[in-house]
């Protein structure tokens, strides 16, 4: 890990080239430019707000499309980040068989690319926020931590996804399924609490709920999208028993996937 910090440091002006390429590729012809940016998690609170009327969620004090949105914003900012760095190698085959730098800044650009766009979510919640009568306290100042712990946890499949992408052009396929699969079991569409009081206090799974509750919370989305929703809109401190397994998985998994990804690197070359 030593040295992709050294990396991250002595390439840092290639870093932010590629990623301002890539910003500028994405927007520079669609008609609706960075507006898509905002579309998308727009449509989701919107989606979600009619999917609730039907099926009743309990969002407590805060409403329901601001609980939300607070909730989006670090999903789509782990979402595409681990899928545009896990596919970041083989679209860049033409720069791998020309010249060599270390490989791990295609995934790298991947996420600080997805940063711009986080920014503008800042602003849409700041809006919301605003719309709603709701102010930040200090607790806000967690931010920070928890966008890096969101950005190690994109990472941490990025790195090991892009090396076996090379290899298996299967896994660009099924990741966008499993990360599917994987915002329906994060607290993006209803708040943790209903999934504490489902298997913890009422015992929902019998002998199996704490043993349930123990899995959700090993997802890091569950620590993260929890901790967003509790410092921003309810003024509190992110909960140590939520955030801390899947801190600790994330800690465990990202050095052993960075390895990976340099012992495939020296072969990239040949495959892609």
């Amino acid at each position: 890990m030593t040295g992709l910090l050294k990396n991250l440091i002595e390439y840092r002006e290639l870093i932010a080239v590629l990623s301002w390429k890539s910003i500028t590729l994405r927007y520079k012809q669609a008609y609706l430019g960075i507006a898509w940016a905002v579309l998308k998690p727009l449509m989701l609170v919107a989606i979600f707000t009619v999917v609730r009327s039907f099926i009743g969620i309990d969002s407590g004090t805060i409403p329901y499309p601001l609980l939300t949105f607070a909730a989006l914003m670090p999903w789509i900012l782990f979402q595409e980040s681990a899928s545009e760095g896990v596919t970041s190698v083989v679209g860049n085959a033409n720069l791998i068989k020309k010249i060599y730098f270390p490989r791990e800044i295609f995934p790298l650009t991947s996420v600080v690319t997805k940063t711009v766009e986080f920014g503008i979510y800042l602003f849409i919640l700041a809006a919301l926020m605003v719309w709603y009568g709701f102010m930040p306290s200090v607790q806000i100042l967690w931010l920070p931590l928890l966008l890096a712990y969101t950005l190690l946890a994109a990472l941490t499949i990025a790195f090991a996804g892009a090396a076996l992408n090379v290899y298996y052009r299967d896994v660009s396929a099924a990741l966008p399924v499993a990360l599917s699969l994987m915002m329906y079991m994060s607290p993006v569409m209803y708040p943790l609490h209903l999934v504490r009081e489902k298997l913890v206090v009422h015992q929902a799974a019998g002998d199996w709920s704490h043993t349930l509750y123990t899995l959700y919370n090993l997802n890091p989305l569950a620590g993260i999208i929890d901790s967003f929703q509790r410092t921003i809109l309810k003024g509190l401190a992110p909960d140590p028993d939520v955030v801390l397994p899947g801190l600790i998985l994330v800690l465990a998994l990202l050095p052993l996937s960075y390895v990976y990804f340099k012992r495939a690197e020296a072969y990239f070359a040949d495959v892609v």
